[in-house]
């Protein structure tokens, strides 16, 4: 619970640090009249809208389970980041927009020194911010703190972009410059809010995270024992920072119930060890069948076949919907008709 209070809380500071460099650079627009500072300015507004819907997202993700939410609230961090990276698009395409229109009637910047060190300082701030948001996002598997990191990143690219612009205008008096800058990081504000908004639809959708099954796999392999004959069927899903796993377990069929339910529990811990992710589980055990003696290992008396070969668990078998066979594994993983419990 702790976790989650701190993570509101730096959610919190984030809010309220957005909406102190947005005066800042509201100021900044009103000496200079600069309309790249302007655009970053409603940049910004994004910024302030995004934090305070991390805020609220973080708020409901700590929520506890309840009869109407049984897997917990977590979800709703792939729909605020969604938010998030549609509002920084129409950032991007406001700032494109902006800079069409000052190309077109050609407006003189007034105290561009002024300008230039204000600016400066909010981007400084803003990239201190982001770097801190972005790292602990990834070490607390937070996809609002990422977004939130990767978006305060953006706009201080983009906000030493419009310093640049302006130090060259300051140089040189060449007005279209400002314009320029302008147009190439709206484009890039724009990829960056797809890229966000991409991988919040890919959480909501429960798309299979190819990285994340990979790990799980590897502890596997590495920490496989022989009574653990088969893993299939496995499935992750995401509930913000939580994760829930599926999978089938394959034992000897003569094992009592209290020697499969241990076998279980020993994958199960070794997942959870190799982790820093709160897991949820839902394994099902399986009975070996005749055919699964020739990918078994075990000295067993009661074998029907010889064993023919071991099978490497990868993240594209071990989540086929059947139990191994050797006959099948050169297959697609989804192209047997049959389902084998």
């Amino acid at each position: 619970m702790a976790d989650k209070q701190n993570k509101f809380l730096f959610q919190r500071n984030i809010a309220i640090i957005g909406v102190l460099l947005f005066i800042g650079k509201i100021y900044a627009w009103q000496i200079t009249d600069s309309d790249a500072i302007f655009s970053d300015a409603m940049e910004s507004i994004v910024n302030i809208i995004s934090a305070f819907m991390g805020l609220y997202a973080l708020f409901l993700a700590a929520k506890p389970k309840d009869y109407d939410h049984p897997y917990g609230h977590g979800k709703v961090e792939f729909i605020t980041a969604g938010i998030e990276g549609a509002l920084i698009i129409f950032a991007g395409i406001i700032i494109i927009i902006q800079s069409g229109l000052s190309f077109i009637h050609h407006k003189k910047i007034e105290q561009i020194d002024w300008g230039i060190i204000i600016v400066a300082l909010t981007a400084i701030a803003n990239y201190l911010m982001g770097t801190i948001s972005l790292i602990k996002g990834k070490r607390e598997n937070s996809l609002v703190m990422i977004s939130s990191g990767k978006h305060l990143q953006s706009d201080t690219i983009t906000t030493f972009g419009v310093v640049l612009s302006l130090i060259l205008v300051h140089l040189t008096q060449m007005f279209w410059i400002d314009t320029l800058v302008a147009l190439l990081f709206g484009g890039y504000i724009i990829f960056t809010g797809y890229k966000i908004v991409r991988k919040a639809l890919s959480g909501i959708m429960d798309e299979k995270d190819e990285n994340l099954l990979i790990d799980i796999v590897n502890v596997l392999e590495t920490h496989r024992q022989k009574e653990w004959i088969d893993i299939h069927n496995m499935k992750v899903q995401q509930f913000g920072a939580n994760l829930h796993i599926d999978a089938h377990i394959t034992l000897p069929y003569y094992y009592e119930l209290k020697a499969a339910h241990s076998e279980m529990e020993k994958v199960i811990k070794i997942i959870v060890e190799h982790s820093d992710r709160n897991i949820e589980f839902n394994f099902h055990m399986d009975d070996c069948k005749p055919f699964s003696c020739e990918l078994c290992q075990i000295d067993c008396p009661m074998r029907k076949k010889p064993f023919v070969k071991k099978i490497q668990w990868n993240f594209q078998n071990i989540s086929q919907p059947n139990k191994h066979r050797v006959s099948n594994l050169s297959q697609s993983p989804y192209s047997t008709t049959e389902y084998t419990t």
